[in-house]
């Protein structure tokens, strides 16, 4: 299995937005990621990391401006924090292994997929398509992820 780390390299690579995001708990405006619309097949993983987050088949359109799933690719690399910033009590999500903020998850998600609604910064995650997978070492997670 390998090892995922929180990477200086990778952290000294990121963009002004994504160390925003990622080591500084901030937010894209909504609408703007590059990844709210993608429809490719493949898994999502942490920009610093590397890690598996979440898998294109519980990707979905909730509206709220952000890329949406239903559930971790890898419960086990997915952190859940309590958040009382600006007034509120949310629930931030971060990942295991590299620290970085992901987004929030909520209770208003599909309830025949569960309920919940992880909604993500595209600025904390890297696509990873389907026919790369292997080849970058995540083919232990080609069974979780539809064909087209």
């Amino acid at each position: 299995m390998p090892s995922y780390t929180k990477d200086p390299d990778a952290i000294a690579r990121l963009t002004p937005e994504q160390f925003y995001v990622t080591q500084q708990a901030g937010t894209e405006r909504a609408g703007t990621g590059a990844l709210l619309k993608n429809k490719a097949v493949g898994i999502y993983v942490d920009i610093v990391s590397g890690e598996p987050l979440f898998a294109s088949a519980d990707k979905y359109e909730s509206g709220c401006g952000w890329p949406s799933f239903t559930k971790p690719i890898e419960p086990a690399h997915v952190k859940e924090i309590s958040d009382r910033s600006h007034f509120m009590v949310r629930t931030e999500v971060r990942s295991a292994h590299g620290d970085s903020h992901l987004g929030h998850v909520f209770p208003d998600g599909p309830r025949d997929r569960g309920g919940l609604r992880y909604c993500i910064n595209s600025a904390s995650l890297r696509f990873v398509p389907r026919e790369e997978m292997e080849a970058q070492g995540y083919g232990a997670y080609l069974d979780q992820v539809e064909t087209v």
